[in-house]
């Protein structure tokens, strides 16, 4: 186990970095993307809404984060159905704080939401990784902390060009003052593909947020619209497209 984050600082923050994407194999290709993300205390919701006019929870606003787009999908409470799956794994979560992109102006997409457990003394116990996928699905892998990179069983086809019989290997350090998240696929012969997620703590007030709308306007729409050009940049490099297991029966 691990120190963790601040869980006794403010009940939300901003990080405010770079997604960078690195493919190795069969062709080299790689992308980096400016990007606005929330650290949010699953058990203060009520005051991390009131720190700025311009943010929200669970109501709309320019920028919102909506419970309801993570875990059980509102049929529980989020920080409830945090400690339940970690309980589940044989993890004893007291708190929890999320990663996750916020929705602006409405909308958000999250390929991946981080859910970090922490003992009551406020040490690292373990992570939720939340994945989606473009075609609507989810899975969650429950990763142990004090495990140095945690590794788990690909289990959702995620990209249309990358196969099923991967591993993953997590580094997920809680974030500080900054915050890093990287995540490197592997298949039999090695790494295929690595992610990073890179940012520097902002406060969560109304100055912190318009500044960071400034340096990432439209963010989560440009998510979507990344994802979507960057296939297409995969394709005209001609990557083979791995079909949908299940559309491949």
């Amino acid at each position: 186990m691990s120190a963790g984050g601040d869980i006794a600082g403010p009940p939300a923050c901003l990080y405010v970095g770079d997604v960078m994407h690195a493919r190795l194999r069969p062709r080299t290709h790689r992308f980096r993307y400016r990007v606005l993300a929330l650290w949010i205390d699953l058990d203060r919701l009520d005051e991390a809404g009131g720190l700025s006019p311009l943010f929200s929870v669970a109501r709309a606003n320019l920028v919102a984060f909506q419970p309801r787009d993570h875990g059980a999908r509102g049929a529980r409470p989020l920080a409830e159905w945090a400690r339940a799956t970690f309980a589940a794994h044989g993890i004893a979560a007291e708190r929890v704080r999320l990663l996750a992109y916020p929705r602006i102006l409405g909308f958000a997409f999250n390929p991946i939401a981080l859910h970090y457990g922490f003992s009551a003394a406020g040490i690292h116990v373990g992570t939720i990784a939340e994945v989606r996928n473009t075609f609507g699905e989810r899975h969650v892998y429950v990763l142990p902390a004090g495990s140095g990179r945690p590794k788990a069983e690909k289990a959702l086809h995620v990209s249309p060009f990358l196969a099923m019989d991967h591993v993953y290997r997590f580094g997920l350090e809680p974030p500080g003052e900054t915050a890093r998240v990287s995540i490197v696929e592997h298949d039999a012969s090695g790494p295929v593909l690595t992610a990073v997620f890179a940012g520097r703590r902002r406060a969560l007030t109304t100055a912190g947020l318009a500044a960071a709308l400034v340096r990432t306007p439209l963010m989560t729409a440009k998510v979507v619209a990344a994802i979507h050009w960057e296939a297409l940049r995969l394709w005209a490099k001609g990557v083979p497209v791995v079909p949908h297991p299940r559309r491949a029966r």
